[in-house]
């Protein structure tokens, strides 16, 4: 690819988040305790749901796969984002940092039409409760899937081609500390219009329809559980509502700031320290927001624990 497109580019150099030796030491351990947390709580989830018959339904199999890409999406950046905190100089292959742009695309995408999915989920299960098999059959599940990852995937691989036919002769130096889209563009010495119309009109579709299907599912969601005539089924109701519209207004919210609005006068730094939600933090909150406030989840928790506390006695 370096070739074809006459760059002289071979490698990039990621500045990271800060340049402070201390700093580095201490954001080493914050990012890798969160790490830790994301990747136990969502696999844990994963085995759970899979080990867990009465969670084989339509609702925790797309949660299943959430936690499935939330554990990719941060393990496309955060490994290497450990390793360049105890390294003096940041570098990625031109081929490594390609990859990390397609994946980290590719799931970004994914993650955002299965929120839209699951919102809409929750709406079937909600407003048409006797109805919930019998709508979200086994295969129309796997064929969702199957076409968010197929779709995630095609956009990730378009946008990281487009990127990486620009010719990068100049500075090598990424204000960034994954490869991403934006600042690469910007190092770029050829004309950046097409691609930066890409970005802004791929981005601000994916974003606005998925949120689009989120908002009309939970106008739906909102008459429904109006109607409700208990109090506690109720306060139920709009306390898993609530805890799904946090996750989703972080990631939206960041993903709208981050490239739709990327034209706008916020820095590159600002992009930087933004990204660290959704890449970081949001991975780890998702297992927590829709595990640990979920009752039916705790109680599959409690059956395993008793059985292994059989199996050990």
């Amino acid at each position: 690819i370096a070739k074809g497109n006459h760059s002289q580019v071979s490698e990039f150099i990621l500045l990271g988040l800060t340049d402070n030796p201390k700093l580095q030491v201490i954001l080493f351990g914050v990012f890798l305790g969160i790490y830790l947390v994301s990747v136990m709580g969502n696999l844990g989830l994963i085995v759970l749901i899979q080990i867990s018959p009465q969670l084989h339904t339509p609702m925790y199999f797309f949660l299943s796969h959430l936690a499935f890409i939330d554990f990719s999406f941060t393990s496309s950046v955060t490994p290497n984002t450990l390793v360049h905190f105890l390294c003096d100089i940041k570098s990625i292959t031109f081929y490594g940092c390609a990859i990390q742009v397609c994946c980290f695309i590719t799931f970004v995408v994914c993650e955002l039409y299965l929120l839209a999915i699951m919102a809409y989920d929750w709406y079937v299960a909600i407003c048409s409760p006797l109805l919930y098999v019998t709508l979200m059959p086994r295969k129309l599940c796997y064929r969702i899937i199957a076409s968010t990852y197929v779709y995630g995937f095609a956009v990730g691989l378009g946008q990281t081609v487009a990127t990486f036919r620009l010719s990068f002769c100049g500075s090598n130096m990424v204000n960034h500390f994954y490869c991403d889209d934006v600042p690469l563009v910007a190092l770029a010495c050829s004309d950046t219009h097409i691609k930066e119309l890409m970005l802004l009109i791929i981005a601000g579709f994916n974003t606005l329809c998925s949120l689009l299907n989120v908002m009309i599912s939970y106008v739906f969601i909102l008459f429904a559980v109006l109607r409700i005539h208990s109090a506690e089924g109720r306060q139920k109701a709009f306390s898993t509502c609530a805890s799904h519209l946090t996750s989703i207004t972080i990631f939206y919210g960041t993903i709208i700031f981050m490239y739709v609005l990327h034209n706008s006068r916020h820095s590159l730094n600002t992009d930087k320290f933004a990204s660290e939600f959704y890449v970081v933090v949001i991975p780890m909150l998702n297992p927590l927001i829709y595990s640990l406030r979920n009752q039916e989840v705790k109680n599959a928790l409690k059956r395993i624990r008793e059985k292994l506390c059989l199996a050990i006695k």
